[in-house]
């Protein structure tokens, strides 16, 4: 059967605001539907402990192949009527290289559950998006979402080059090993996460089918490199521009910043479309594609279509608080809404996008009050100590702290913990006792201030991931989800996939 690429990916946005709930409303449209898969166990954990109102976890939880991890896990996270709103959540088990058992069943439930929801009840294809730049939860939660049968991975901010690889040796049933980016560590070193599946399921290593693999690149030459070095199939790319939310690729060459101390891009910065072409692999186009004369453009250049990000975090199914989503929204209706490229806010040190939104981590004064702490540690650095030992910092930790661990002071500056920040967005912010709540950070991408063309009427306050996909496919409301194009998978011996 020959497979029918998807005209529209929904994009990966930040923790749980690409829910399973909006993944699904996409893929039943027939386009790609992908939940991120940031943060993942701490987001299950969280919603578990808020009750799980709807019972979507705990009927997931039936389905997952390990009855006896399940039950783990529910007895230490689940609180039926639901945490007091004035008590901490429980804070989920360290990653680290040498994962904990808990910590390893956390991320595979989690990942699980995420996927198997947004799959549930149709048959359209879904996705999962990764950050390469996160790497210690990424064996298990990789094996979660497969076992939930995934059909698409994503990753971006890196070099994903051993994802391919290890998708194939996990579905062989294999040990697999990732290589950690470590400060500080030489050729002769080895620092590496391992993952057995054979180890992490009671009745053993289970049948699994190979996801297809797209790469979210900002370069030709990194596209190049992936598709010539990857230790297996690269099935596309996404190409992804400078204005696209979340994290941004810092530009090439010295960086040279506007008035507003936001990083300037220039010509080196757009990815050479004939090139990419060359590279005879499907590939979408991302950063401010939001519209049908957009998505039109992109197919012209020999794209298969577009990721679009921004106007679904905003709509009704997205995993943004309603508060956040009806502020945003009269924001944009009013003009005002700003949006700034942050070339300090994230630990990491790429740019981060950020609405400036009152009361939320992009006020200066706000930031300026919240007590450092690093407890959650996603995007933290790995660092190799003077004895050799794998070592953890974070530069929006205690500034002493960081100092301590070999970081440099200035390295701290303006730096936001966005692993806090991100959960307060979706409505899961830790409580402090004494030090009050976390604040949000929202992140959007440029073309923010023209998510109103979505909005069905001149009335509307709000709009539906279908409305996006109708608006940017060009049909009306009028056209029924069954006329709509719908993607189609390719068999498992046709020609252009991996072997499963």
């Amino acid at each position: 059967m020959e497979a029918i690429n998807p005209k529209i990916i929904q994009g990966g946005m930040g923790a749980a605001v690409s829910s399973w709930r909006l993944a699904q409303a996409v893929s039943r449209t027939g386009q790609l539907g992908v939940v991120s898969g940031t943060g993942l166990d701490t987001v299950f954990a969280r919603r578990l402990q808020l009750g799980d109102p709807d019972g979507t976890i705990r009927h997931a939880l039936e389905d997952f192949p390990d009855a006896a991890m399940a039950a783990r896990i529910l007895d230490r996270y689940f609180i039926p009527d639901g945490k007091p709103s004035d008590a901490s959540f429980l804070i989920c088990p360290p990653l680290a290289a040498g994962m904990s058992r808990e910590a390893m069943e956390l991320l595979i439930a989690a990942n699980f559950v995420e996927v198997h929801l947004a799959k549930e009840g149709h048959g359209g294809p879904v996705g999962i998006n990764y950050l390469e730049k996160i790497q210690l939860p990424t064996l298990p939660s990789l094996f979660g979402a497969m076992l939930a049968g995934v059909d698409y991975v994503l990753m971006g901010a890196g070099i994903p080059r051993a994802i391919p690889g290890i998708m194939d040796r996990l579905c062989a049933g294999e040990t697999v090993e990732l290589p950690l980016d470590v400060h500080g560590a030489s050729a002769d070193d080895h620092f590496v996460t391992r993952f057995d599946p054979a180890d992490a399921i009671a009745d053993g290593s289970p049948h699994l089918e190979r996801p297809r693999f797209l790469a979210i690149v900002a370069s030709t030459a990194l596209a190049t490199a992936l598709a010539r070095r990857s230790n297996g199939q690269v099935d596309g790319f996404v190409v992804e521009g400078a204005t696209a939310g979340g994290h941004n690729a810092p530009p090439r060459g010295p960086l040279r910043r506007n008035q507003r101390g936001e990083p300037v891009y220039g010509p080196r910065d757009t990815p050479n479309l004939e090139a990419i072409r060359g590279l005879g692999r499907p590939f979408w186009l991302a950063g401010s594609y939001g519209s049908a004369e957009r998505l039109k453009e992109a197919i012209a250049e020999g794209a298969a279509g577009v990721q679009v990000g921004t106007p679904f975090a905003f709509c009704q199914e997205s995993g943004l608080t309603d508060s956040i989503k009806r502020r945003v929204l009269a924001m944009v209706r009013r003009q005002s809404i700003d949006v700034l490229t942050d070339a300090l806010a994230s630990p990491t040190g790429f740019p981060f996008k950020v609405v400036q939104l009152a009361g939320s981590m992009s006020d200066a004064d706000l930031f300026a009050d919240r007590t450092r702490v690093c407890d959650m540690g996603y995007l933290r650095e790995a660092y190799k100590r003077d004895d050799g030992s794998l070592g953890w910092r974070c530069a929006a930790e205690n500034v002493e702290t960081y100092v301590r661990k070999g970081g440099a002071a200035e390295d701290t500056a303006g730096r936001k913990c966005l692993c806090n920040a991100l959960m307060v967005n979706v409505g899961l912010g830790q409580v402090r006792p004494g030090a009050g709540s976390e604040k949000p950070l929202v992140t959007a991408g440029d073309d923010l201030g023209n998510i109103g063309r979505f909005l069905p009427s001149p009335a509307a306050d709000s709009y539906a991931a279908r409305d996006v996909v109708r608006k940017l496919l060009g049909v009306g409301r009028e056209t029924p989800d069954s006329a709509l194009p719908k993607i189609v998978c390719a068999a498992a011996d046709d020609a252009t996939s991996p072997k499963r």
